[in-house]
């Protein structure tokens, strides 16, 4: 998509570029999320801690992607979700306010922000059946077919924990693949 010139700078306008820590928190549960934020260089998760005080990532998030509890952001309720810098990390921040500004504004931009959070609810539900439908040696090898260059840079419990695994259990998988002629 192409925004015409006066949309970029208004695009531009409302951005804040932000240093992230590693193991700093940008969303809490309770909090509510109030900006899109966009990767422009580190590693992100977003978690939930159940009532037994073990977490589930629920997404990872690198260079190039978007990343907040989503549903907190869209629905400005309170979020649900921890999301944690797992790099030192620098990302855009978008205020929710503005970007309703803009889209209300610019066609383009409505169509913009529109097209990413569709493909967002899309790789959101493409995981959720790939969770019930696939055993988790094909969840591993699915996860290392679309996103090989985050196994180098994610520790082996957060890849787990998206995959629905033990860090255990997904090191007995990467053996017996290591293993396979």
């Amino acid at each position: 998509m192409t925004l015409l010139p006066e949309e970029e700078q208004e695009l531009i306008s409302i951005i804040r570029t932000t240093r992230m820590k590693k193991r700093q928190f940008l969303d809490q549960p309770g909090f509510v999320s109030g900006y899109r934020n966009y990767v422009v260089r580190g590693a992100f998760r977003s978690f939930f801690v159940d009532n037994d005080g073990k977490d589930h990532t629920v997404q990872i998030a690198i260079d190039d992607w978007f990343v907040s509890d989503f549903y907190s952001y869209i629905t400005q309720t309170p979020a649900t979700l921890f999301v944690e810098a797992l790099e030192d990390s620098v990302i855009f921040q978008m205020k929710y306010d503005d970007i309703e500004g803009l889209c209300a504004r610019s066609h383009n931009m409505s169509e913009y922000f529109r097209i990413t959070t569709e493909r967002a609810f899309a790789y959101s539900r493409k995981r959720a059946l790939s969770n019930i439908s696939k055993t988790a040696e094909e969840r591993y090898l699915e996860f290392l077919e679309q996103y090989p260059g985050i196994v180098q840079r994610v520790p082996q419990k957060v890849v787990a924990s998206y995959l629905g695994m033990s860090a255990e259990f997904l090191s007995k998988i990467r053996a017996q693949l290591a293993g396979k002629p």
